[in-house]
């Protein structure tokens, strides 16, 4: 660390918050927005106790509360430390579902069925086959803790028969394939960086406002045709949705030419998620 991290934070003790929660949120803060990276060490209790003018009393506690959250971690020597993230890591450009991709790392995927219903298809969900479709919300849970609220329309004549017990606690795209022979492989794929509502905060048990992750998109068999509309958000804090960029090797020129524009496609992609993910954690 070579510059004070909380540059620009004014602790002030008559706001109706106590200083030692105003510290560790400033911390907390700087640790989720990635100013502040795993294995940066914080400043010392008594350089905070200086900058601050506040007592050893209210650091500890601001300290303490972090370490309880498993944000940092504190030792004889090295001081507090900011903690290994504990994130896990999703291919977004993959058509296999977060369940498959996670339990590939080891971790415990769980399942719970919110709500499952037949309902008209909408231009929300057109290029469905069918004048129904079947709603599907589930809560995914990753080790035990909420990581994934997912809202998919799947089209009818797939879904028949599915019920809330067979799918909780399992992937609906091994499901279908062991159903229908469905191989889902394809489809088209959106980011954007939304802030958590009163709704999505209590389903995904995080802060109002707090940064998640949208993945909207489309899902088609090998045939070319779409199976699935889905929309996923995802708290930001515990998962990463990765884009895997490939340089060409190509020399046709028109090769060329359509890899680099999927090369500033991803490029794009990136920075306005970046971008996003700054407005909501400044509450713009």
């Amino acid at each position: 660390m070579t510059s004070w991290p909380l540059e620009g934070v004014v602790l002030d003790p008559r706001a109706p918050q106590p200083l030692h929660a105003q510290l560790s949120s400033a911390l907390r803060d700087r640790i989720q927005d990635r100013r502040l990276q795993p294995g940066d060490s914080l400043p010392s209790e008594t350089q905070l106790q200086s900058h601050y003018g506040i007592s050893r009393s209210v650091v500890r506690q601001a300290l303490s509360t972090l370490a309880a959250e498993g944000a940092i971690t504190r030792s004889r020597g090295r001081g507090s430390v900011v903690a290994p993230t504990r994130e896990h890591h999703r291919l977004a450009h993959r058509a296999a579902g977060l369940s498959s991709q996670v339990q590939e790392t080891g971790s415990t995927v769980g399942t719970q069925v919110l709500e499952l219903r037949v309902e008209d298809s909408s231009p929300h969900t057109h290029q469905l086959d069918g004048d129904t479709v079947t709603v599907l919300e589930r809560l995914r849970s990753i080790d035990g803790a909420p990581a994934a609220y997912i809202r998919t329309w799947l089209v009818q004549r797939y879904a028949a028969g599915l019920t809330a017990e067979e799918l909780t606690d399992a992937s609906l795209h091994q499901l279908l394939a062991e159903r229908h022979g469905l191989q889902l492989v394809g489809g088209q794929r959106a980011i954007r960086a939304v802030a958590a509502d009163d709704e999505l905060a209590q389903l995904l048990q995080t802060p109002k406002g707090a940064p998640l992750l949208l993945l909207e998109g489309t899902t088609t068999d090998v045939a070319g045709e779409p199976v699935e509309v889905f929309s996923t958000w995802h708290r930001g804090d515990r998962i990463a949705l990765e884009l895997e960029v490939q340089s060409g090797e190509r020399t046709e020129p028109r090769a060329r030419s359509r890899e680099n524009q999927r090369l500033q496609k991803a490029e794009e992609t990136a920075r306005n998620l970046a971008e996003q993910l700054r407005r909501i954690r400044c509450g713009a």
